[in-house]
């Protein structure tokens, strides 16, 4: 796998973790959802991307005017479209979780921009970290997944 890449999860990480709260499969024949990797000490997190603009749009600008700021959730154009970027909404994985990486019609890796990617894959460490220290971020119980993908390898 490679950090700020799109895969897409095997139905058996959903069935392993029933109450991740991650973003279950929608449609594994269309590939549905899409998730972006990057790597945090021996593991991949996946943060999960939205179409559903409006709807995240709202949720950032209510997180905005409550807090100040809003970590979990970012916004970055892929393929011609803007998508949700749900830090909230993040997993660990291992590889063996990985069914397919996300290609354009061309057979490349689809990517944001190097700098917008860097944002994200910052913010979403961030809010990683702020999760592990007991400021509750991220939804379903990652840190106890983390704990037993870590215990297995």
């Amino acid at each position: 796998m490679d950090i700020g890449h799109f895969y897409f999860l095997t139905s058996q990480y959903f069935e392993d973790f029933p109450n991740s709260n991650a973003m279950k499969n929608k449609d594994a024949e269309r590939n549905r959802p899409c998730f972006c990797a990057f790597k945090e000490n021996d593991l991949y997190w996946m943060i999960p991307i939205s179409s559903q603009i409006k709807k995240f749009e709202s949720v950032y600008s209510n997180k905005i005017k409550k807090f100040n700021k809003c970590d979990t959730i970012a916004f970055a154009d892929l393929l011609g479209n803007k998508k949700a970027f749900l830090i909230q909404n993040m997993c660990p994985v291992t590889d063996q979780y990985i069914r397919n990486e996300y290609l354009d019609k061309h057979s490349n890796p689809v990517r944001i921009c190097e700098r917008r990617e860097k944002t994200i894959i910052s913010q979403a460490k961030k809010v990683l970290n702020l999760h592990r220290r007991g400021t509750t971020l991220i939804f379903g119980d990652t840190l106890k997944i983390e704990e037993e993908l870590r215990s297995r390898s």
